[in-house]
Formats: C-alpha cells, structure tokens, sequence
C-alpha cells in the first residue's frame, strides 16, 4: 500500500468501517473544498473515468445537503498530484 494513504479517511466510508484505505486498492487524493484531504477509492474505475474526474455528493459544500463537488484530476497548471475541487453545484 502507498504508504501516503495510511491512516487517511476515504470518501464515503460508513461508520463502522474500516478506518484508512484498504490494501489493493487504487485512490486518488481530493484535494481543496469541502471534501479536501480524503481519498477516493478509484480501484474499479477504468482509466478513463479517472480522467472524467468526479461529481460527489458532499452536505459540505455551498449548496449544503444533496449539493455536489465537483474533482477533476491535476492539469499541467497545478502543483499538486490528485484531483482538484472546480467547484460546487445544486
């Protein structure tokens, strides 16, 4: 296991579940807004959803409860490995 990932929470994680990421599987880190830090569990997306980026449920963001954050992976402007917060929608 990536060694940056342990102890990390990941994006909707139930309570009772295991805490951090599990071993085998492939994450990206979100990275800005409401939903900064956590790790997405990516290991059943092809690489082509990856770089679809995603739209995730978040009651952290601008619209509160039902709202969506928007993540699209790093681009040649940014510093930072994993996928960033464009914004929030209804």
């Amino acid at each position: 296991m990536d060694e940056r990932w342990v102890g990390r929470r990941v994006y909707g994680a139930e309570p009772g579940d295991p805490v951090g990421p599990e071993e085998g599987h492939a994450y990206v880190q979100l990275l800005g807004g409401p939903l900064d830090g956590l790790l997405l569990d990516v290991t059943r997306w092809t690489p082509r959803d990856v770089a679809g980026g995603a739209l995730l449920m978040s009651d952290r963001g601008a619209f509160g409860p039902g709202g969506r954050s928007d993540y699209e992976p790093a681009g040649p402007g940014d510093v930072v490995d994993g996928h960033v917060w464009r914004g929030d929608s209804a």
